[in-house]
């Protein structure tokens, strides 16, 4: 009998947060209420962070929901974005560094296989580094699998992939 798998991850396209990011500045660039500001937006892609510099609280506020709008644009998660503190940064202004969440980290991949099994079907989750394989007899049961997690609420983004 044959064995058929898919593989759950946890992944974001660094061209498509580009994509936003530059959206997101075009848009700062057009705004009134940003006109002669000092707030600016840029994606540093080797440390998978985004880099928020306000005026003020009110400005950072405005500027998350530009990056939010065109991330959901682009068919990004708002779970793949992690946002960090808002710290005082040079000459008065507000700098935000936002993480973007990438693989599934150890503890949960545990939770997300201990939910798997507590579904009761007959399919074998494994961990493997920042991924999780599921494997079955039954495509059924993989589907089935695949609808429950995609009605399961993670804190993650997940992706189902190599379904075969």
């Amino acid at each position: 009998m044959a064995q058929f798998s898919f593989d759950i991850v946890s992944q974001i396209d660094p061209q498509e947060v580009d994509n936003a990011v530059n959206q997101a500045k075009k848009e700062l660039s057009s705004r009134f209420d940003f006109r002669g500001s000092k707030s600016s937006i840029e994606f540093l892609r080797e440390e998978l962070t985004i880099r928020l510099i306000a005026d003020d609280d009110l400005k950072l506020r405005n500027l998350q929901d530009i990056l939010k709008t065109r991330m959901a644009g682009r068919k990004i998660s708002m779970k793949a974005l992690s946002f960090g503190e808002a710290e005082k940064a040079f000459e008065g202004t507000l700098r935000q560094s936002v993480k973007l969440v990438q693989g599934i980290e150890q503890d949960k991949a545990k939770g997300i296989v201990k939910h798997i099994k507590d579904l009761k079907i007959k399919v074998q989750p494994s961990i493997q580094g920042d991924q999780i394989r599921v494997t079955s007899k039954s495509k059924d049961d993989l589907q089935s699998v695949i609808g429950a997690l995609k009605n399961a609420s993670f804190d993650i983004p997940l992706q189902f992939i190599n379904y075969r």
